[in-house]
């Protein structure tokens, strides 16, 4: 009998709609248990060259345990048992390992080697984001040089508002994700460090050689060295995950845009085609926003594991009872989200229908109301500011009345044709001409995410 998915990420479905392979492989059992036996071959390297254990035994356990096969089913018994698995891993290790295996886990507690595994999975974590998120930039950058120029209706409250450039919106996106970017890197060394403070954080199990060691774990696995035991004090690895949470809300609000732009009374964006891509089972017409839909719930569901991490931060005294077991549900709930919204948005993104065309009818729809306010800026010199803004408003309601346009209407009142000539007035009519600095400020962004990419491939030091 085939076994049934206990989540969408295990889903033979769906798993692949809401996160990744890559990512799922970093939270497998294989990759888990692996990281068990890393920390724990590192840190008898580390007591070996500090003189903790025999440099014999050090050695002899870094060749032979990553080699050893566990039995998982007597694990699994051991862990329900116990209610963690590394008595359960240190009792097999050791027996497998003979005489060396005495010197296994020495001075350390279970949280030790348990926080070091989920830091490790964590790192490789953080590399897949990091070049996905690089990628889903790149995207949004060509789509910002590409329609730079391409006018478009700005729309706030679900109204159309004022003219922006389809450039500026996707340069608008694309910064959000440069200062997630740079939080993702700035999250990294506090989250990414060893842990080993044995059973009360003290480590005095090492005795005056608990410092040493730690330095020399820390450096066997490649990780920052806390100053201080950090089984109670969470907040690196919180600010992780908040960070993945705020990257899913962004890519959210993309695919929430994108959405919208695709409703058939707009038609603006579209995403990629493919033969039967969002297809209804019943409408044959239909054409469904999918990797927007998935941005959007993904931003709903991460927020649940932001949640949960927060909550957990607050822990009773040197060890957490029931909130360090909330980080193992919300940690990688939370990179797997993650990882499942960048390769959406990358799909969509890289692939993204823009239809210039309906845009400009769009923008043309209101006949010259969407700049107003250009009008009453153009009039206001010669009117004063007050005196502009009621003579456009009395043009816009009798344009809403006659259903023409907003330069009749203003051609039908004596002291807005006094004040400017009627080609004036035309040209602040077009939406093109109100685009303010929306060029100048994706420029910006393109520029910064030129050094970004510069940045990348000659970093500092």
């Amino acid at each position: 009998m085939t076994a049934m998915a206990s989540t969408m990420f295990d889903n033979v479905l769906y798993r692949d709609v809401f996160s990744t392979p890559a990512m799922r492989a970093v939270f497998s059992d294989d990759a888990v248990l692996k990281a068990y036996v890393q920390a724990e071959v590192a840190l008898a390297v580390a007591q070996g060259e500090t003189g903790v254990i025999p440099r014999e035994a050090a050695e002899a356990i870094a060749r032979h345990a990553p080699a050893v096969v566990l039995d998982r089913g007597q694990l699994k018994i051991d862990t329900e048992n116990v209610g963690y698995p590394i008595v359960g891993l240190v009792r097999q290790l050791s027996q497998q390992l003979g005489e060396p295996g005495r010197y296994l886990h020495w001075g350390a507690t279970t949280q030790d080697i348990m926080d070091t595994a989920t830091v490790l999975q964590l790192r490789e974590a953080v590399i897949l984001l990091e070049a996905q998120l690089a990628d889903v930039m790149a995207a949004l950058a060509n789509l910002a040089r590409l329609h730079r120029d391409t006018p478009m209706a700005g729309r706030t409250h679900l109204q159309q508002a004022l003219p922006i450039t389809f450039g500026h919106k996707a340069a608008i996106w694309l910064s959000s994700l440069q200062r997630l970017a740079e939080r993702l890197a700035q999250a990294k060394p506090r989250a990414l460090q060893a842990q080993l403070g044995g059973a009360a954080g003290t480590l005095a199990s090492l005795g005056d050689r608990g410092l040493d060691v730690r330095a020399a774990y820390a450096r066997a696995l490649g990780l920052a060295e806390p100053d201080i035991t950090w089984h109670v004090a969470r907040d690196g690895l919180v600010e992780m995950v908040q960070t993945l949470a705020v990257i899913c809300g962004a890519l959210g609000k993309i695919g929430y845009d994108v959405m919208l732009l695709m409703a058939n009374e707009i038609g603006e964006v579209f995403e990629p085609f493919s033969s039967h891509r969002g297809a209804s089972s019943t409408m044959p017409q239909k054409r469904n926003p999918i990797s927007s839909e998935i941005l959007l719930a993904n931003a709903k569901a991460s927020r649940d594991a932001a949640s949960l991490m927060l909550d957990a931060m607050v822990q009773d005294l040197e060890r957490a009872t029931g909130p360090w077991h909330c980080e193992w549900l919300a940690l990688p709930q939370a990179c797997l989200l993650a990882a499942g919204s960048l390769a959406q948005a990358q799909f969509m993104l890289s692939g993204l229908i823009v239809e210039p065309a309906a845009m400009k009818r769009n923008l043309d729809s209101t006949r010259g109301l969407i700049v107003a306010e250009a009008v009453m800026m153009g009039l206001a010199p010669a009117l004063g500011r007050q005196s502009a803004h009621d003579e456009v408003y009395a043009a816009c309601r009798d344009a809403f009345a006659k259903g023409d346009g907003l330069l009749d209407a203003l051609l039908r009142r004596p002291a807005i044709v006094s004040a400017l000539p009627r080609d004036q007035l035309a040209a602040l009519c077009e939406p093109s001409n109100y685009l303010g600095t929306a060029g100048a400020m994706v420029d910006r962004v393109l520029a910064r995410q030129a050094r970004r990419q510069i940045q990348s491939i000659h970093p500092k030091g």
